[in-house]
């Protein structure tokens, strides 16, 4: 019996009763997996506790075994995520083991440090949310928000998969926080580590079939891949268990194995002891919606619905994903590709068979491939859907055409269709703090508002009635959330990751150097003769990564060194093409160099309402270079000014000598300025 127990800790086996399913790595093409047969052998005592279904490497007897990483191993020996986590957190240290560190991201937190500080290391936890579809309750909000300021760094920040983040939880407050979320009926399980992250749909509160019919997907697919074996209650809340009851669907879904999707008899069905090879990202959408950046995830999934807007199935991406590594080619970011269409009753058993197919062939040796995008990369989609179709049981369907992408943004006032109004609120970088974050919650509060988030780092207050529109677009507007058309459109579409000082991948700054970032784009603009109102999507992350997902922007910065980025061009402003790496490790200082003749260029040279993306894959990369290299300046020494705003040329200097002293352009101070006065000219009004 120790033989077969192999590494596993003693202080694990001591009182407990074990069922050991043994490991056999991953099966090959057009075999049964072995998965389906677990091996199972039995140690019992006098204990309560069990482990069930703990996965140990058998050695085949013609080959070696299959290499495994050692967060693999990590998982194999943790009695489903919770050794040594359950220890560590026990003890006075202010942080956690090697494998502790691995196991608690799917509790939903990473263990962090500040880098800028010398000496001693202090550790810190992020916790993240999992909000699928962004929904947040009112209550939920505010509890957030209490504890960003009793427990973190008096700071929410909102991520690019439409969830909170919440900074700087030291490791003895951690119970107290998690159980205080999931208490106001919020989670953070399964929001980080290998398993389904947060499930994306639009934000907007349309009171139609088809988004409240994607936003229902979104909500089953998360239900049916969320953990089952209890690790997360046991951890945070004693055992209890505090949820919703599920849908009678997702439950028949996750228990059917009528084609061997399962582990019998496991407290995981879907991912035994092993989870996933890697993290796993799903987004549902609408036809024309792509507020989610549908072709970046591992699975997109779009509602498609017949003349009568009445919802029929679904068409399937897979294979999509950001992260790569720099100078590695054989890591690259990835646009999903079409697998087909299913009908609407079958889309929970389509899902699940794409995830058991990743589960089963996944490289488990090598994180740096472990995503599904590098599983279809080297299959190929062919090889990809014959195989979902025998966990499926069905052949798919060819794909329905549907129309083209635009992104959406749902900011300012709009109606729902149910006679309420809501209103999306530009969030620069996604951090609530300050006099904005002291507003939203008395708005919130006041008016007992729900919320949605957006994948793009902004929130929407839902359920408005119309006779509280403008008190609280004043009570806003004094916050400095504006309504858009007061926003600088560069900052409208600009999306940053957090990168320095907590992330511990972060090669140089990111939502730290965004904003005065855009505000040299914007003074480039204005120096080559582009309008204020002309936008092109910035997104900046701190490293290759791509959380930010630099890989879809029309101009992407990405960390490559201290203080220098790898610059990326070609996505365009509806997301649905890919980036490519146009310079390596530009100097910071050095931007302009770059910017001002690309931006000069793409103002005289291209066709009508060309955009930048569209404009620098036209011209070719080789072409944008000798541009580049040949710059010295704009051909004609002519100034240009954007007087739109402004009466006469004297005014506009003048207040061009003002924004300079507090780090502005004259357009964004003005538009501060006209922003101010209305909302006071509101306040002045009575209701």
């Amino acid at each position: 019996m120790a033989a077969s127990v192999g590494g596993l800790n003693a202080s694990v086996l001591k009182d407990s009763k074990l069922e050991i399913q043994t490991f056999q790595g991953l099966r090959a093409s057009g075999t049964v997996p072995l998965s389906r047969r677990p091996n199972v052998c039995s140690v019992t005592s006098t204990a309560a506790s069990s482990i069930r279904a703990v996965s140990t490497p058998v050695k085949p007897e013609t080959s070696d075994p299959p290499k495994r990483s050692k967060v693999e191993i990590f998982k194999e020996q943790s009695n489903f995520i919770r050794y040594p986590l359950n220890e560590d957190l026990k003890t006075d240290a202010p942080g956690l083991s090697e494998a502790a560190t691995q196991l608690i991201k799917f509790h939903g937190s990473y263990q962090q440090t500040n880098r800028e500080e010398r000496g001693t290391r202090s550790y810190s936890f992020m916790l993240r949310t999992k909000n699928p579809c962004g929904k947040v309750s009112n209550q939920l909000y505010l509890t957030m928000d209490s504890l960003a300021d009793e427990f973190g760094i008096g700071t929410l920040r909102l991520t690019t998969r439409q969830t909170f983040q919440l900074h700087g939880v030291l490791k003895q407050n951690l119970k107290t926080v998690m159980s205080t979320i999931i208490n106001s009926m919020g989670t953070t399980l399964g929001a980080c580590g290998d398993l389904n992250r947060n499930v994306l749909a639009p934000a907007a509160p349309f009171a139609r079939k088809d988004y409240g019919f994607a936003q229902e997907t979104a909500d089953n697919i998360a239900a049916l891949l969320t953990p089952q074996s209890g690790f997360y209650y046991d951890m945070w809340v004693d055992g209890e268990k505090i949820m919703s009851a599920e849908p009678p669907e997702v439950v028949k879904a996750r228990n059917d194995n009528s084609h061997g999707t399962n582990f019998p008899d496991s407290p995981e069905p879907i991912y035994g002891t092993q989870f996933l090879p890697r993290k796993f990202k799903f987004a549902v959408t609408v036809p024309t919606d792509n507020s989610v950046d549908i072709l970046t995830n591992d699975v997109g999934v779009v509602v498609v619905t017949d003349i009568d807007g009445e919802p029929q199935g679904f068409n399937l991406y897979v294979g999509g994903g950001m992260g790569r590594t720099h100078r590695l080619e054989s890591t690259f970011p990835r646009l999903a590709e079409p697998l087909g269409y299913v009908p609407k009753e079958d889309i929970l058993y389509a899902v699940k068979a794409i995830v058991v197919t990743q589960r089963e062939n996944g490289r488990r040796d090598d994180r740096k491939y472990s995503r599904m995008k590098y599983l279809i990369d080297s299959w190929g989609i062919d090889k990809f859907r014959s195989e979902v179709e025998k966990y499926y049981g069905k052949k798919f369907k060819p794909s329905r055409e549907l129309p083209s992408w635009e992104f959406k943004s749902y900011l300012g006032w709009h109606e729902q269709g149910d006679g309420g109004l809501f209103c999306g609120l530009h969030v620069d970088n996604g951090r609530i703090k300050g006099q904005m974050k002291k507003t939203l919650r008395e708005v919130i509060e006041k008016y007992n508002l729900s919320i949605r988030l957006t994948p793009n780092q902004n929130i929407i207050l839902c359920d408005i009635p119309h006779s509280h529109k403008r008190p609280i677009t004043t009570a806003l507007a004094q916050a400095g959330l504006l309504e858009p058309k007061y926003v600088d459109p560069l900052n409208l579409v600009a999306m940053a990751c957090p990168a320095m000082p907590l992330c511990p991948l972060a090669i140089t700054e990111a939502e730290r150097g965004i904003p005065d970032i855009l505000k040299r784009i914007r003074a480039v603009f204005d120096k080559v003769g582009l309008k204020y109102n002309e936008a092109i999507v910035v997104r900046i992350t701190g490293c290759p990564n791509g959380c930010a997902r630099p890989y879809m922007a029309e101009l992407g910065l990405v960390g490559d060194g201290p203080n220098s980025y790898q610059i990326w061009l070609g996505g365009t402003p509806n997301q649905t093409v890919l980036a490519r790496a146009f310079m390596n490790k530009v100097k910071i200082h050095d931007l302009e160099k770059v910017f001002e003749p690309l931006f000069y260029h793409w103002k005289r040279k291209r066709v009508a309402k060309e955009s930048f993306g569209d404009f620098t894959n036209r011209l070719g990369f080789e072409k944008l270079q000798e541009l580049v290299d040949r710059w010295d300046g704009p051909e004609t020494a002519a100034s240009h000014h954007n007087l739109k705003l402004f009466v006469d040329q004297e005014t506009y200097e003048a207040v061009e000598g003002l924004a300079k002293l507090q780090n502005k352009t004259a357009h964004q101070l003005a538009m501060e300025v006209v922003g101010n006065y209305v909302a006071s000219q509101q306040n002045g009004k009575s209701e």
